[in-house]
């Protein structure tokens, strides 16, 4: 298990057609170390990307996916097909990241949210496509949104990273964190919300007429 051994090494991610997934799990239960490395192969990039987006720091984001698929490795045997095999790595992933945040007493203070009828459905952020001679504008938008991303609590980023980086459903992202739809939903309205805020100024410049 090269990737669990030392300093991660990220790889070309191989897609597994379902099949081929439910093979491989089932191997992997079986703690089949040749199986289990290409398990790796095929999802530490998409779980290192979400793990980089939660956490700042590169090294302690490498030290993290490599803890997942330790973890993974190891309580495979219970793993249980109810939901994806995705879901539950990014299950373990979301509460390493929480963990994490615990420790350093960084989690700040929630307080719920009950959307109102018309705040049921997520807010758009308008897509803005750039020209090649923008090349510095968009990397400056991109600053934003990643800074804005950065500064959201780890309950919101979360929600806010698996809905439009991993494209999970509503559904699959309350099986994943284990909270509620209407949770799901409203976390992703106030990371949305908040994303808007930190971009408004800027879009408002850039609407501006020469």
């Amino acid at each position: 298990m090269q990737a669990c051994a030392g300093t991660l090494r990220l790889r070309t991610s191989n897609q597994l057609d379902d099949a081929s997934e439910k093979a491989l799990i089932e191997k992997c239960r079986r703690q089949d170390y040749e199986a289990f490395g290409r398990f790796i192969d095929a999802y530490q990039n998409r779980v290192y990307g979400f793990i980089r987006r939660m956490v700042s720091n590169l090294d302690e984001a490498e030290d993290l996916t490599q803890e997942v698929f330790i973890r993974a490795y190891q309580h495979f045997a219970t793993f249980d097909g109810r939901c994806s095999v995705k879901t539950w790595l990014f299950r373990i992933a979301n509460n390493l990241c929480i963990d994490r945040a615990r420790r350093l007493d960084r989690i700040p203070a929630h307080t719920d949210y009950y959307p109102s009828a018309e705040d049921d459905e997520p807010i758009d952020i308008a897509d803005i496509r750039w020209e090649p001679e923008k090349v510095a504008l968009d990397q400056e938008l991109s600053r934003l949104v990643e800074s804005g991303i950065a500064s959201m609590s780890e309950k919101l980023r979360s929600v806010l990273l698996l809905h439009d980086k991993e494209d999970m459903a509503y559904d699959e992202i309350a099986t994943t964190l284990s909270i509620p739809i209407g949770t799901v939903k409203s976390r992703l309205f106030l990371a949305r919300s908040h994303l808007q805020n930190v971009l408004s100024e800027y879009i408002k410049q850039e609407a501006r007429p020469l």
